[in-house]
């Protein structure tokens, strides 16, 4: 699935503790390479970093809050010693919901500290070493989200749609640096974190991807991008990328809501 010798021999997983970042973990693993796992809460992220050594391989672990002055100065020490030839910048989740204009700004600013800033900044950190090498990948993973303006998410869908452009540019740079660059887009996905965010799995034409399957998908893709839309979703990013804007802005806003039972 995934070439150890053009990606590894260490990898860095931003937001590796559980759902989709476990699944890259344990996938990553099998395949022979050693793993850096970031997360905020210390406790599932060494359950996780535990089962993983199961497959033989080194883990280490850096429990951090992404969003921290301090984080990636933080992770530049943890990974000095390393060779880091893939990274993957998992970490994303919707941090606070409200409308803009009477919302709480810094909160807002977290949102997007943690969506661009922090990828921005990790990217430059690690991609740099790997166009040197001439070899490695990148993954960011974003959200079909991100092609479109949301209500109360307006800024986590636009901080999706910077991460998905900002990954394009970036592939036209690294590709004949021997980088690969791939934006991996999902959608609603089974984690825990949606779980706590009270999606409703059930609501009628909600077509919901399990991790372990988005995790294959962006390893077994690395090199097809510069975007690559889990299966599922394929169709309904197409149609979210379509014209007149007000269609499709609307048509969403109504699909959500009834995916949240509101």
């Amino acid at each position: 699935m995934i070439d150890s010798s053009k990606y590894g021999p260490w990898a860095v997983i931003a937001g590796g503790s559980e759902a989709v970042g476990a699944e890259f973990a344990h996938q990553l693993a099998r395949a022979g390479l050693n793993l850096l796992l970031i997360a905020r809460k210390e406790g599932p992220l060494e359950e996780t970093a535990e089962a993983v050594r199961q497959h033989g391989t080194e883990v280490r672990t850096l429990s951090q809050d992404l969003v921290a002055p301090d984080a990636v100065e933080a992770i530049a020490a943890a990974t000095a010693d390393l060779e880091v030839g893939l990274l993957i910048l998992n970490a994303g989740a919707n941090t606070y919901g409200h409308e803009f204009v009477t919302g709480d700004l810094e909160a807002f600013r977290a949102v997007a500290t943690l969506n661009i800033d922090r990828k921005l900044e990790l990217t430059h950190l690690l991609g740099r070493p790997m166009a040197e090498r001439g070899r490695g990948g990148i993954i960011i993973v974003g959200s079909v989200t991100g092609f479109v303006g949301c209500e109360v998410m307006s800024v986590y869908s636009a901080s999706k749609a910077f991460s998905r452009v900002f990954a394009e540019g970036l592939w036209l740079e690294m590709r004949d640096r021997g980088v690969d660059v791939l934006a991996l887009t999902a959608g609603p996905t089974r984690t825990p974190a949606m779980d706590r965010a009270g999606l409703d799995f059930d609501a009628a034409g909600i077509v919901a991807s399990d991790p372990a399957d988005v995790a294959r998908e962006g390893l077994e893709h690395l090199a097809d991008g510069p975007v690559w839309v889990v299966g599922e979703h394929y169709e309904k990013a197409r149609t979210l990328s379509g014209f007149p804007r007000r269609d499709q802005v609307l048509a969403e806003a109504a699909a959500v809501r009834e995916m949240m039972g509101v």
